[in-house]
C-alpha cells in the first residue's frame, strides 16, 4: 500500500506553477518545485490576496491550511520568513508560501481566510515574536505568562533564561535563574574531556594502565 505522498503528481504542480506565473504576474517573487511540493514567495503586503486566490480559484483549491511557521535568519535585513503550508485535497497537492519580514514589523493575519490560522499565528508570534496585524487575540499560547524572549529565535540562549521549581515555603511553582551545576560543553571534534572548560587535565589521567585490559 502506497503512502499518499507517493501519489503526488508533479505534472499537476508544474501546471499550477504555470497558472500562478500568469495569475500572480507582478506579485510572485519566485516559484520552484522540490520534493513533490511547490514553493512560492511574495511580499507580505500581497499574502492575503495570494492565499485567497489559492483557496478559491478552481485551478488550485487549497482549502486546508496545514501550518504556519517561522524561520530566523539573523544575518538578513529581513530577518524572518513566515511560511504557510497548504494542502489541496481536490488535486492532492501541497504548496508552501514564504514571505519575509523585518524584526518588529507585522504580517497581515489570514484568520478570516483560514480559521485555523488563529492558533498557528499565535504559535508563530509566541516562538518568534512576529506580530500578525488584524489578529483578534494575539497572545502567547505555548509559553507561560510573562515569559521573557522568543524561544525559537537564534539569539535565544539554548539553556533558557529561567527554570521552574516547586517552592515548598510558598507551596507553588516558582521561577529562578537557570542554574548550571555542570559546565556547558562545546563539542568541536576534540576530546570530550578537553572540550569542558577547566577540566582538560582529565584527558591526561593515567589512573588506568592500558596493560590491564590486554588478554592474558
Amino acid at each position: 500500500m502506497k503512502h499518499i505522498d507517493k501519489l503526488l503528481d508533479v505534472n499537476t504542480l508544474e501546471t499550477m506553477e504555470r497558472h500562478l506565473q500568469k495569475d500572480l504576474d507582478g506579485v510572485l517573487l519566485s516559484a520552484e518545485i522540490a520534493h513533490r511540493e511547490l514553493t512560492i514567495s511574495c511580499y507580505k503586503k500581497d499574502i492575503i490576496a495570494v492565499l485567497r486566490l489559492l483557496r478559491d480559484d478552481r485551478k488550485y483549491m487549497f482549502k486546508m491550511l496545514v501550518d504556519i511557521s517561522g524561520v530566523d535568519y539573523p544575518e538578513r535585513e529581513d530577518r524572518f520568513e513566515v511560511v504557510y503550508h497548504l494542502l489541496s485535497l481536490k488535486f492532492n497537492a501541497r504548496i508552501r508560501i514564504k514571505v519575509a519580514a523585518r524584526d518588529g514589523s507585522s504580517v497581515p493575519s489570514c484568520h478570516e481566510i483560514y480559521s485555523s490560522a488563529n492558533w498557528c499565528e499565535r504559535e508563530t508570534y509566541d516562538m518568534f515574536g512576529i506580530p500578525f496585524e488584524g489578529h483578534p487575540d494575539l497572545r502567547r499560547i505555548l509559553t507561560d505568562y510573562n515569559f521573557d524572549g522568543y524561544p525559537l529565535r537564534k539569539d535565544f540562549p539554548v539553556e533558557g533564561k529561567v527554570e521552574a521549581y516547586y517552592n515548598t515555603e510558598e507551596k507553588r511553582v516558582a521561577y529562578k535563574k537557570v542554574d548550571m551545576p555542570q559546565e556547558y560543553r562545546h563539542f568541536d571534534n576534540v576530546s570530550p574531556w578537553e572540550a569542558v572548560t577547566g577540566n582538560s587535565s582529565l584527558s591526561d589521567d593515567s589512573t588506568f594502565d592500558s596493560d590491564e585490559f590486554k588478554d592474558k
